[in-house]
């Protein structure tokens, strides 16, 4: 995968959908995950519908259940030990 973004900020999440988009422009592979309230990103339709283009959109589960309780998560449910496998497997890193 070319691009990993780490999203560990609610305000970062924000620019996780300009950036799946331009990925998928330009024909980049690229996965997403997710961790602390960067989780709330994913109230939003439309970054749940770009990233349906990952390689792997994955949330870790421990920061999804404390910030969104009760709610399905619309992505692959993973740990840390999840994210620094895909850390390894990322050309770059990108984090927000």
């Amino acid at each position: 995968m070319k691009i990993l973004f780490h999203v560990a900020t609610e305000g970062g999440a924000r620019f996780l959908l300009p950036l799946a988009l331009a990925c998928r422009r330009a024909g980049h592979a690229f996965g997403v995950f997710l961790t602390h309230d960067g989780v709330r990103g994913l109230n939003d339709a439309r970054l749940q519908s770009a990233l349906q283009d990952a390689a792997r959109a994955v949330v870790c589960e421990e920061s999804w259940h404390r910030f969104c309780p009760g709610a399905r998560c619309p992505v692959e449910l993973g740990s840390q030990t999840v994210n620094s496998a895909l850390t390894g497997e990322a050309q770059r890193v990108v984090s927000l």
